[in-house]
């Protein structure tokens, strides 16, 4: 019997491929350096096709697919761009910028340039609005940038870190991510490796140092901001 991997041959947006069975659209895409947009999408987490805005037409179907998890199929048409795509693509990035401040999420600003998005398609949408968290030595946390990618909650758990500090709280529009019973960080399981600030797409969470340069702290301030201050003993006193 022959040892050698079973493959399936597709044409995405007009060039045949041949690529190992259950490889992704999306990967399949990439080896042909075709591009197509991701936002939860990270080489580092599972894909999980949260934010749609990687969806593909296969075959002129009824549903337009989400790329990054959706497994090639032999014979199949994708088209990565024609109108129903770009509509859709354009309605998600649009549906965003109502509801999110996306001013720190350079990726997502170009997509809608790209797509051509229209700022004031939802006027009456309401911006997600929360407390900037800043309860720690390391990093400052701004939830009304989140996108609810889940990249952070991903890394924070099995796809890296195994610490499992993060995760999500509420429902609908309030849905936003957390710690355990909205603890502070330094109560909370976090070991502030900084791998949940390196995944962020969109400046929610941020390295202290660089947002005190930001809203024009003075170096001592900053310096102050990203040291934990020692509890004091009573023969300190």
């Amino acid at each position: 019997m022959s040892d050698a991997p079973r493959t399936v041959t597709l044409s995405i947006d007009g060039h045949e491929i041949t690529v190992p069975e259950n490889t992704t659209v999306l990967e399949a895409a990439r080896l042909r350096d075709i591009d197509i947009p991701v936002i939860c999408y990270h080489e580092a987490t599972t894909s999980n096709g949260l934010c749609r805005i990687c969806v593909v037409d296969v075959n002129n179907g009824r549903l337009l697919q989400p790329a990054c998890v959706s497994p090639c199929q032999n014979a199949a048409q994708v088209d990565t761009r024609n109108s129903r795509v770009e509509r859709s693509r354009r309605t998600i990035l649009e549906m965003l910028n109502a509801s999110v401040n996306l001013d720190e999420a350079p990726q997502i600003q170009t997509m809608m340039a790209d797509y051509e998005v229209d700022p004031d398609r939802f006027p009456d949408a309401q911006l997600r609005d929360f407390p900037i968290y800043d309860d720690n030595p390391f990093y400052v946390r701004d939830y009304s940038q989140c996108v609810l990618c889940w990249r952070c909650v991903q890394v924070c758990a099995e796809d890296a870190q195994y610490t499992f500090a993060l995760t999500l709280a509420e429902r609908g529009f309030d849905t936003h991510v957390s710690t355990a019973f909205s603890q502070s960080m330094t109560d909370s399981p976090c070991v502030f490796c900084g791998q949940c600030v390196g995944i962020c797409p969109t400046g929610a969470i941020k390295p202290k140092t660089q947002y005190g340069l930001e809203h024009g702290w003075s170096l001592e301030q900053i310096r102050n901001s990203t040291r934990k201050r020692r509890k004091r003993r009573a023969d300190d006193e």
